[in-house]
C-alpha cells in the first residue's frame, strides 16, 4: 500500500512537471528574463533593465536593425529615472545627504518626476524649481508625488535668477540638503556608463554599429558614447541628434565654435545652449551630429504610433528620426540604437491637438493618412 502511494505520488508529480513545462514552452525568453531579474528591492531596484525594441517598419525600410531602448518602461516613465537614482546615490555616498534630508533640483520635466519617485522611496523631501512656462499639469503631478514646487520666471542660464541657480541657493539655506545639479553632476553620466550602456551592449550581443540620441543635460549621450566607444575599441559610431534652438549641432559641425542660442523646439528636455560638465569629457568622441527639425519629429510621433504601435513623446521620436537617418547614411546591414526616452502621455493634449499643431505650423507635417490620430480640438 505504501509503495503504491509513493508510485502514485511520483506519477502525479511527473505529470504536473510535464504540464508545467508545456505551459512554459511558449515563453522561454520571458522565463529567462524573470530568472535573471529575480525580486528587486523597492522602486529603485526596478529602474533600468528596459527592453530593446526592434522598430520593425523603420528597420525593414532602411535594411538595418533600428532598435529603441524602451526607457518609458522605467517606474517614473522616463530615462531620467536612471539619472535621478544616481545623483541621489552620489549624495548619499559622499555624506551630503543623510536620512530625512532634502533634495533640491532645478528641472522642467522628467528629472523632477524621477527624483520625486526616488525621494519618496528613500524617505527624502524634494524641492523643485522650474520655469513658470511649464504646464499646470506638470506642476500638479510633481506636487501629487510629494514635491514642494516653486515655478519661477524663465530666464537665461547666465541670469542669477535662473531656476537652477535658485535651486542651489535654496539647498544652501537648509541643513542636511543637497542640490543635485543634474546638468553638471557627472553622476548623471555615470548612470549610463554603468547601466544603460552595458544593457545595450549585451542585449545586442555586441552587434552595435551606431548610436544616436539628443541631449539636454548631456548625461545619456556622453555616458553611452563613452561606454560604447570603450567596449567596442572605438568601432561604434556615435552621433548627436539636435533639435531647433540648440547650439550643439553647430558647435560640433564648426569644430568647437559656440554660438548664441536662438529659436525653440516642440521637444522638451533636450537641446542646449552650452557644453555641460556631463557632456564635456566625451563630446570629442562623437563622430558627428544631425539637426532634426520639428516637422520630422512630429511626423515620427504619428508614424511610430501607426506603424510600430508605440505611443512616444516628441523627444523620443526625434531620436527615432535621427536613428533612421543614421541607418540610411550607413547603408543596409547595420545595427543602429537609440533611446525611447518617454511616452506621449504627458504631452497628448498638444501632440494630438489640431489647434496646437496649427499654431505651431506643424499640421502640414502630418501625412494625410495619419491625420485620423488628430483627435483633440
Amino acid at each position: 500500500m505504501f509503495r503504491l502511494g509513493v508510485r502514485t505520488f511520483a506519477t502525479t508529480a511527473r505529470r504536473a512537471a510535464e504540464t508545467a513545462a508545456q505551459m512554459e514552452a511558449p515563453n522561454q525568453y520571458g522565463i529567462g528574463v524573470s530568472k535573471a531579474q529575480g525580486i528587486v528591492k523597492g522602486l529603485t531596484g526596478a529602474i533600468g533593465n528596459t527592453p530593446l525594441i526592434r522598430l520593425n517598419h523603420i528597420s525593414d525600410a532602411t535594411g538595418c536593425e533600428v532598435l529603441g531602448k524602451a526607457e518609458f518602461m522605467n517606474p517614473g516613465g522616463s530615462i531620467k529615472d536612471r539619472a535621478a537614482l544616481y545623483v541621489v546615490k552620489h549624495a548619499e555616498e559622499n555624506g551630503l545627504l543623510k536620512p530625512g534630508g532634502t533634495v533640491v533640483e532645478g528641472t522642467a520635466g522628467n528629472t523632477g518626476i524621477g527624483l520625486a519617485h526616488v525621494c519618496r522611496s528613500k524617505g527624502y523631501k524634494l524641492v523643485i524649481y522650474m520655469p513658470n512656462t511649464q504646464s499646470q499639469g506638470k506642476i500638479d503631478l510633481l506636487r501629487l508625488l510629494g514635491a514642494e514646487v516653486y515655478p519661477v520666471p524663465a530666464v537665461a542660464f547666465d541670469n542669477p535668477e535662473n531656476y537652477n541657480h535658485q535651486a542651489k541657493r535654496h539647498a544652501d539655506r537648509l541643513e542636511n540638503a543637497v542640490w543635485t545639479n543634474q546638468f553638471d553632476n557627472t553622476a548623471n553620466r555615470k548612470a549610463h556608463i554603468e547601466t544603460t550602456g552595458p544593457e545595450i551592449w549585451y542585449q545586442t550581443k555586441g552587434k552595435v554599429d551606431a548610436f544616436t540620441c539628443a541631449t539636454g543635460t548631456g548625461g545619456t549621450l556622453a555616458g553611452l558614447t563613452r561606454y560604447l566607444k570603450t567596449v567596442s575599441d572605438g568601432k561604434v559610431k556615435c552621433f548627436l541628434a539636435d533639435p531647433p534652438g540648440s547650439v550643439l549641432h553647430s558647435y560640433i559641425q564648426s569644430g568647437g565654435n559656440l554660438i548664441e542660442r536662438s529659436g525653440s523646439s516642440i521637444t522638451e528636455g533636450i537641446g542646449q545652449g552650452r557644453v555641460t560638465d556631463n557632456l564635456k569629457p566625451d563630446i570629442d568622441l562623437l563622430d558627428g551630429s544631425l539637426h532634426i527639425s520639428d516637422e520630422k519629429s512630429i511626423e515620427m510621433v504619428y508614424r511610430c504610433l501607426d506603424e510600430e504601435g508605440l505611443y512616444l513623446g516628441a523627444s523620443s521620436c526625434l531620436n527615432v528620426a535621427a536613428a533612421k537617418e543614421v541607418a540610411e547614411k550607413l547603408g543596409k546591414g547595420h545595427t543602429v540604437v537609440t533611446v525611447l526616452c518617454d511616452g506621449a502621455y504627458r504631452y497628448a493634449d498638444r501632440l494630438f491637438s489640431k489647434k496646437w499643431l496649427t499654431d505651431k505650423k506643424l499640421l502640414g507635417a502630418i501625412p494625410k493618412h495619419l491625420e485620423k490620430y488628430i483627435v483633440l480640438p
